[in-house]
C-alpha cells in the first residue's frame, strides 16, 4: 500500500452494514430486482448525434439465475440508475463500468458494485454511457460529455453536494480518470445543472486502462477511442499518466498484478504522475485477482476486501 497526505473528502464510514462483512458477502445474497428509478442525462437528446444510427440493445451473458451480467452496446439515450440506500449517510457516488468502449456493463461493475456501497448508506448511481466508435460528433469525448453531465446531475441532487465521489472500473476508470483531471468544458450547456460543478470530490479507479501508448496498452480501448492508427499526439492527450493532474482531488488506485488484460503498469504509471503531482493518493496491488473482478467474481480472495478498503480510506480523508 502507497499512501501520501490526507485530502479532504472521501467516501463516509458510517454504515447499516460493517464494511468488512460488505466486502466478503455474495454479491447473490445482496441483489434486489433492479432498480426503478433512472434519470436520463439529455431531456432534449444527446448533443452530437446529427450521425448516428445505431441501434441500442443489452446482452445478456449469464447463464446464472442467480446473477445477471449484461453489458450494454449502441448506447444512445444515457441514464445513470439510482441505487438509494435505506439509511443514507449523505455520501453519493457515480459508477462508471468498464468493456474497452466497445459496450459498458450493466452489472459486474455497475449494480452489483453499487450494491455493495449502498448497503453502506451511499446514494448509488451507476452511469450508461455512449461509446465512442458510434459516430457521435464529439468522437472520443462522447463519453466524457456523459460522465461530465452525470456529475452534475449526481451532484445537483446529492444529499450533501459537496460529498460526490467517482468510482471507475478498467475503461471506465480511464473515464472516471478523464472526468477527475479534465477542466475543459466538452459540450454546451443545456440547463442550470451545467453551473454545478463537474468535478468530483474523490476519485476511485479500478483497474484502470490508464495509458494509449505502447506497451502497456489496452489496444481494444485504444482503438476504439481514438481509431486503427491513433497519432502520437492524440495518444498522449488521451493517455491519465500524461495529464495535468494538479490540484487535483484524492485517488484510490486498485490492481492485480496478474491482470493480463490491463497490465498492472497502467496504475503504477498513473501512480507515479499523480505524486508527482502532489495528489492525495493511495494504491493497493494484489497477487491475483485477473481484470474486470468487480465483487462477485473476486469472493474468497485477498481482493474481495477491496470495497473495506475503500471505505477505510475515504473515512482517513475526513469525511464522517
Amino acid at each position: 500500500m502507497i499512501t501520501t497526505r490526507r485530502g479532504a473528502l472521501g467516501l463516509a464510514a458510517a454504515a447499516a452494514t460493517p464494511v468488512s462483512a460488505l466486502a466478503m458477502t455474495p454479491v447473490s445474497q445482496l441483489a434486489p430486482p433492479d432498480p426503478t428509478e433512472t434519470i436520463r442525462l439529455w431531456p432534449h437528446g444527446a448533443p452530437g448525434g446529427e450521425r448516428v444510427t445505431v441501434t441500442p440493445v443489452v446482452t445478456e451473458r449469464s447463464t446464472d439465475p442467480a446473477f445477471h451480467d449484461r453489458f450494454a452496446r449502441y448506447t444512445t439515450d444515457p441514464i445513470l440508475t439510482v441505487l438509494r440506500p435505506e439509511r443514507p449517510n449523505g455520501a453519493s457516488l457515480l459508477l462508471i463500468p468498464g468493456g474497452g468502449y466497445k459496450w459498458a456493463v450493466v452489472d459486474k461493475e455497475g449494480l452489483d458494485c453499487a450494491r455493495v456501497f449502498a448497503a453502506a448508506g451511499v446514494t448509488c448511481f451507476v452511469l450508461r454511457y455512449r461509446l465512442p466508435g458510434d459516430g457521435w460528433a464529439a468522437g472520443p469525448d462522447a463519453p466524457l460529455q456523459d460522465a461530465q453531465r452525470a456529475l452534475r446531475i449526481v451532484r445537483a441532487q446529492a444529499p450533501d453536494p459537496a460529498r460526490v465521489a467517482v468510482l471507475g472500473a478498467s475503461a471506465g476508470g480511464h473515464l472516471a480518470g478523464m472526468l477527475t483531471t479534465r477542466t475543459d468544458q466538452t459540450y454546451a450547456p443545456v440547463d442550470d445543472v451545467d453551473a454545478v460543478s463537474m468535478r468530483p470530490d474523490l476519485s476511485i479507479l479500478l483497474y484502470p486502462v490508464a495509458t494509449m501508448s505502447d506497451p502497456f496498452v489496452h489496444a481494444g480501448s485504444r482503438k476504439e477511442m481514438l481509431g486503427e492508427t491513433p497519432s502520437a499526439e492524440a495518444m498522449e492527450r488521451y493517455s491519465l499518466e500524461r495529464m495535468d493532474w494538479a490540484g487535483r482531488p484524492p485517488v484510490f488506485l486498485l490492481h492485480a498484478m496478474d491482470d493480463e488484460a490491463v497490465p498492472v503498469e497502467n496504475s503504477l504509471q498513473l501512480l507515479t504522475a499523480l505524486k508527482a503531482a502532489g495528489v492525495p493518493s493511495e494504491a493497493h496491488l494484489f497477487q491475483e485477482g485477473g481484470h474486470g473482478f468487480g465483487v462477485r467474481l473476486i469472493a474468497g480472495k485477498p481482493a474481495a476486501v477491496w470495497p473495506e478498503l475503500v471505505m477505510r480510506w475515504a473515512e482517513r480523508l475526513g469525511w464522517v
